[in-house]
This record gives C-alpha cells, sequence and structure tokens, in this order.
C-alpha cells in the first residue's frame, strides 16, 4: 500500500522515545495557528511511497535506534491515512520495530462503525501514542485549528479503554493556552485518564514564521512572543497539580 509522504527524518530525537526514524506523511484537517508545518496541510500531494519501501529505508538505519528507539508517524496528520499507517504499523510490529503514532485524533468518530474498526485494528500494532491536546476549552480550541476537540478527548478516552500508552502534548501559548484556567481543566481532563504516562509542555516558539514567508503566508500569531522556558515549568506545574488533586495523590 502507497501514501502520501511529506519527508523522512532518519535521526529524529523528539518524536518518542530513543532515536527514531520519522516519517512525516501529508494532509491535515486542522488548521492550527502556531503550526510550523503549514506545507503538510494539504491531502494528496507529496511523495508517494510504499510500505515495504519504508521498512527497506528503515533498516539501512536500523542500528542507530537500537535502544530504545523506532518507528514514528506524524504529519501533517496520519489518522487521514488510516490504512497506510495501518499497514506500515503491522509490517513494522512483524519486524520487532517500536511503533510510535503522534496525532492530534481530530478524525476519531466514534459513531462511524467502519472507521472505528479500522481504529480498532490500527491500535493493535501501535506501541505509543503522542496525543496532541491543543486546547481545553471547546470554543477556544476551534478558535486557535478551526476544529472542534469533542471527538479529540473521546480518543483520549477511547485510548484509556483500550489500555495503549499515551503521552500528552501540549503547545502554552502566551495569551492563548498559558492560562491558569485551562491549563487546570486541562490536568482535571487528564486525571480521569488512567493510561497517561508523560506529559510534554512544549513552550509556544517563532521558529514557523520563516517558513510563513517563505510559503507566502500571513503568520497568524506574529505579535506573538515566544513562551520562556520559565513559563513552560509553571504551566507544567499547574497541570500536574490538577491531575494529581484528581487522582487523590
Amino acid at each position: 500500500m502507497k501514501g502520501y509522504v511529506h519527508s523522512i527524518e532518519t535521526f529524529g530525537t523528539v518524536d518518542g522515545p530513543g532515536t527514531r526514524y520519522v516519517v512525516f506523511v501529508q494532509g491535515c484537517p486542522m488548521r492550527c495557528k502556531y503550526c510550523h508545518n503549514p506545507d503538510t496541510w494539504q491531502p494528496n500531494i507529496g511523495e508517494m511511497k510504499d510500505t515495504d519501501e519504508i521498512l527497506k529505508d528503515y533498516d539501512s538505519y536500523k542500528e542507530f535506534y537500537g535502544n530504545g528507539g523506532g518507528l514514528t508517524i506524524t504529519g501533517g496528520e496520519p489518522l487521514l491515512q488510516i490504512d497506510f499507517i495501518t499497514e506500515l504499523y503491522e509490517k513494522a510490529k512483524a519486524k520487532g520495530i517500536h511503533t510510535c503514532l503522534d496525532t492530534s485524533g481530530i478524525v476519531f468518530d466514534e459513531n462511524n462503525q467502519s472507521l472505528m474498526e479500522k481504529f480498532d485494528r490500527l491500535i493493535q500494532s501501535v506501541d505509543l501514542v503522542l496525543l496532541d491536546i491543543k486546547h481545553i476549552d471547546p470554543e477556544q480550541h476551534k478558535e486557535l485549528t478551526s476544529q472542534p476537540n469533542d471527538q479529540i478527548l473521546a480518543f483520549a478516552r477511547y485510548l484509556d479503554k483500550k489500555n495503549v500508552t499515551v503521552w500528552i502534548r501540549h503547545v502554552v501559548v502566551p495569551g492563548i493556552t498559558y492560562n491558569e484556567e485551562y491549563l487546570t481543566k486541562l490536568g482535571e481532563f487528564l486525571g480521569t485518564l488512567n493510561n497517561i504516562k508523560a506529559l510534554d509542555i512544549l513552550p509556544y516558539h517563532t521558529m514557523g514564521v520563516v517558513k510563513y514567508e517563505n510559503l507566502g503566508l500571513s503568520y497568524p500569531l506574529k505579535d506573538v512572543e515566544a513562551l520562556s522556558t520559565e513559563d513552560g515549568h509553571a504551566a507544567r506545574e499547574i497541570i500536574r497539580k490538577a491531575y494529581h488533586r484528581v487522582k487523590g495523590d
């Protein structure tokens, strides 16, 4: 099976545990204002690669991935190509490769039976999900990403029910998500789940500005300054306290 691939990184260190082979797939329905990969938005473009071709290339670097590394699929939004990534993960698992999915969960729909059958199959070959929760507030999420968050939160609950290991990723943006009320609500929601093994706070940065300029796009957050490391630590602490309060720790 072939899929639309934007690019491949053979020495990824921030997309899951260890050193990883990272496949960036093409296409995303989200329009996050801070997205630093707008060139991955358009679906059905990019280089078409088949699953065997990707795994053959993986094997040429596999000595780098032996110490806790593996394969990560990110994007764009990988779940737009769920059939393609499922085949790739299944073949990777057959080779003993650790598999990681980096997703927002935006295409999840528990009311679509045929899609749910695909999700049930997919997660059987996924070792770890990096779940990007953009904003906990429904209306603010729409403002930030152009999409609702109800199915994203439903996806988080689904992964919990299926006992899939999850790392939460949350971008903290001054004036948008760097807000005690929202961070507290996020921590409280995460406290209702039992499969969260890590929380990655990603301080907002401005490195995407140049890419927008090169693509001839207007950068939505051009007047927003990068979040400081100290504020990133403070945001994590707010989430952590709310999480443990729900857990009764």
